[in-house]
């Protein structure tokens, strides 16, 4: 059993690192002074096709999977999580289209977008509901979205998939973690461009939203994991590094495996999405609740390591000399998205209780998708 990443997916996971590290790091306050990452920033990112990562290769797409998705948003993230969000035009709105209308409904909704190096598309999850519809018709607010403009709006149900494109409005918002997204209070009144009454695609098309999120979460914590742990290498105090101090010792390796387990979560729930058929199956029920657990793993481990890391960097971990109380922030205002954590918690709970059998873990098979087999 191989558990190494197939060579196109690893090509591509170094991609993203070269890019995140040279683009994104150094210019993290200025993208979030900006509410944006700059021109070149957002060009370079959709030439080197990390835009259409997902998109099919007939739409000029890369024709990968969730995996492929899931490697390139860890390594933006752990440069810079609000920049990742504003540099992804489409976002997990690619598994609500396809699972609206397949190709169609990409070539309509996703292509424009793609034409348009300002267009930005958001998904939210409905759960109060905010959202009210009437013959054709969505009217709706919502206190909190992380992007300065919208310009389509996907809507999740536990039954419905709504997609808008006209008649929503965005208010700016000062907004606290996620700031080189921008954020802003939307409201909706406009007509329906597109919709679905069905509860399998429904699910499967949150999956993938919480996916997108668990993945920049797992980044998110890596960088802060990682950052803390050099400082206390090198800062030094009773004669040596505090590293070497035994309770920074111990909290620096409980660190560690949590990041680690975040990532193994948001990896398995990824191939199995990749595996699963789009049916009601035993398969994709268990690929869409796994993707609630990684959901619910990564943004308990950002819980944990952001707060601690600021705390290894004593007072300097509030400064904007180091990134630390930005990737804070930045973990606070993920764990938000698609319902929260509360949401996740509820659905996987419900999932799992009703499991017949046992889960069991996909091991990766070789290929440019690097999807496993089908859940045993």
């Amino acid at each position: 059993m191989d558990f190494d990443l197939a060579p196109e997916l690893a090509l591509l996971q170094e991609t993203a690192r070269a890019f995140a590290q040279d683009r994104l790091r150094p210019h993290e306050r200025e993208h979030e002074r900006a509410r944006r990452p700059g021109d070149a920033v957002l060009r370079l990112h959709r030439e080197t096709g990390l835009a259409g990562l997902e998109l099919p290769e007939s739409l000029g797409g890369a024709g990968l999977g969730a995996l492929a998705r899931v490697l390139v948003n860890e390594e933006l993230a752990a440069a810079d999580p609000g920049a990742a969000v504003a540099l992804d035009p489409l976002g997990p709105a690619v598994a609500a289209l396809r699972a609206i209308g397949g190709e169609v409904a990409l070539r309509g909704f996703a292509l424009p977008l793609l034409a348009r190096p300002e267009a930005r598309a958001a998904v939210l999850v409905d759960t109060r509901p905010r959202l009210r519809v009437a013959e054709g018709r969505a009217r709706g607010r919502w206190p909190w979205a992380p992007a300065d403009r919208v310009d389509l709006l996907v809507v999740l149900e536990r039954e419905r998939v709504y997609v808008l494109r006209d008649g929503v409005t965005a208010t700016p918002l000062r907004g606290a973690g996620l700031r080189a997204a921008g954020a802003s209070e939307l409201s909706v009144d406009g007509a329906i461009a597109a919709e679905i009454v069905s509860t399998p695609r429904a699910r499967r098309a949150l999956a993938h939203a919480r996916l997108w999120a668990a993945s920049l979460l797992v980044g998110t914590a890596r960088a802060a994991a990682e950052r803390s742990r050099a400082y206390a290498l090198e800062r030094v105090a009773f004669g040596r590094p505090i590293a070497h101090h035994q309770a920074l010792a111990f909290l620096i390796a409980d660190m560690a495996p949590a990041v680690e387990a975040a990532r193994l979560a948001t990896w398995d729930a990824a191939l199995r999405l990749d595996a699963a058929p789009d049916d009601d199956g035993l398969g994709a029920q268990r690929a869409d609740e796994m993707a609630a657990c990684a959901f619910l793993e990564a943004a308990e481990a950002a819980a944990f390591v952001t707060p601690n890391g600021v705390q290894i960097l004593g007072g300097h971990g509030f400064m904007q000399d180091h990134p630390l109380e930005k990737w804070m922030r930045e973990a606070k205002a993920l764990s938000l998205l698609f319902g929260g954590v509360d949401l996740a918690r509820e659905d996987a709970g419900r999932a799992l209780a009703a499991a017949d059998e046992p889960l069991a873990l996909v091991a990766p098979a070789p290929g440019p998708a690097g999807a496993g087999e089908a859940p045993r």
